[in-house]
């Protein structure tokens, strides 16, 4: 099975790269030092290149070509020991229609200081998804965790075993998203144009040519901070490595919504894979034992064991977790990003500001389902109008425990459901420091 083998192949890939990258680096850089000869392969910037051979030995290099070689392995070198003082790694977690693509962007607005990558996991979920539809859910955390840590040391090496097609020189016109960061989009990544190449996420702000993954790493390390959201992650604590290693300085958000307002959207923007949920709706039966029920508990209960790891502050979380309610960012986003930007230790700019006044009073023309501009106080209640009394029952019954954990309270009728005057949001805070 292919699946099996590119698994074998990416985790060696990743035990090579983690466990003795600085040996290597630190072999080729005496070499460099004594001989002014390459070795290889030489690591820069997640990036294996092999040289070319004459007469069994290497090539001689001119003064140029040293230096320029010898200050990009310094970089490399550099950014792979103790973190620099004051830099951070931020990693929002979520699940999809909880609002992560709009507070994905509370970051992505940051500026020149900040490298935003916006769900890079795309790329291993859909590697590594079986004929069933799902994931070996050991493998994937594994392979998810392997990733996220070497792109926050701005390596792209290992996501490149994941990309399809593969990429030629290390460029590729197939990354996920690429015009939802900007960071992937501007000057110094803009490769020409080139014409009748077919990118299918092309950006939106210039006319750049296929992604070069090298200029990629080449900008990521010129970054002060780094940020990644995600709504692949199942288990915080699958991520535990991150947070011990010492060349990072991750802090986890973790984003979580109501699971009645989150079905009702799902059922919206994957109206084909939620076609049960939405024939119950219609006036069929809910199976309590149904596959599709027991799939709503687990996520459920996946996003509440992960939030009751992060709220008990264990050491290896100590000052590094926070917990956000979409229903809170939606009501009081000004507050909230404050909160969030005061909890990573980065200079909350009046740019991000800007983007958030602007953005979350959007009319409906321009609020689309997959749309980072909302008219966020109407998002709140809006589920509650759409959602059948009967599915919320189910929602309740399957994820009673995670509404608890949250603050949010399960209705009894139909009338109590859509009565505006009763809020279903308790005040809640969630302490994170």
């Amino acid at each position: 099975m292919r699946i099996k083998y590119t698994l074998s192949v990416v985790f060696f890939v990743a035990l090579v790269i983690i466990e003795k990258e600085n040996n290597i680096i630190s072999r080729v850089s005496d070499k460099l030092t004594l001989k002014q000869t390459p070795q290889t392969p030489l690591h820069h910037s997640g990036i294996s290149q092999t040289l070319p051979k004459h007469n069994g030995s290497f090539p001689s290099f001119g003064k140029m070509d040293f230096m320029l070689m010898k200050r990009r392995l310094e970089k490399y070198s550099e950014h792979q020991e103790v973190t620099t003082k004051g830099r951070k790694h931020i990693l929002l977690l979520a699940t999809t229609r909880t609002g992560s693509s709009f507070v994905g962007e509370f970051f992505n607005q940051q500026g020149d200081n900040m490298f935003y990558l916006f769900e890079p996991l795309w790329h291993v979920e859909k590697m590594l998804t079986l004929d069933t539809g799902g994931t070996n859910a050991t493998a994937a955390a594994k392979a998810y965790r392997d990733v996220l840590k070497q792109l926050f040391l701005c390596d792209f090496t290992l996501l490149e075993s994941f990309i399809e097609p593969l990429p030629v020189n290390h460029i590729t016109t197939a990354l996920f998203r690429r015009e939802s960061s900007s960071s992937l989009c501007e000057d110094s990544v803009c490769s020409p144009f080139i014409k009748g190449v077919f990118e299918r996420y092309h950006c939106r702000t210039r006319r750049c040519g296929p992604l070069n993954l090298t200029m990629a790493s080449e900008s990521c390390l010129q970054k002060e901070h780094r940020a990644i959201k995600s709504v692949r992650v199942r288990q915080l604590e699958t991520l535990r490595p991150l947070a011990e290693d010492p060349r990072l300085d991750v802090k986890f958000i973790q984003l979580v919504r109501d699971p009645r307002a989150v079905l009702a959207s799902r059922m919206v923007a994957f109206a084909a894979k939620y076609k049960n949920w939405k024939d119950w709706a219609m006036g069929g039966d809910v199976p309590i034992d149904d596959d599709e029920v027991r799939k709503l508990k687990g996520n459920c209960d996946n996003i509440r064991m992960s939030a009751q790891v992060g709220l008990r502050q264990p050491p290896w979380l100590r000052r590094r977790y926070m917990l956000v309610r979409y229903e809170d960012i939606a009501r009081f986003p000004m507050r909230k990003a404050t909160e969030m930007y005061k909890f990573t230790g980065i200079p909350f700019t009046p740019q991000v500001k800007s983007w958030i006044l602007k953005n979350i009073q959007a009319s409906k023309e321009t609020s689309g389902v997959y749309s980072t501009q909302k008219n966020s106080s109407e998002q709140v209640e809006k589920w509650r109008f759409s959602l059948p009394f009967k599915i919320a029952q189910v929602v309740q019954r399957a994820c009673g425990p995670t509404l608890k954990l949250f603050g949010y309270k399960s209705v009894s009728s139909e009338e109590m459901l859509t009565d505006k005057s009763v809020s279903l949001i308790e005040d809640k805070v969630f302490n994170f420091l």
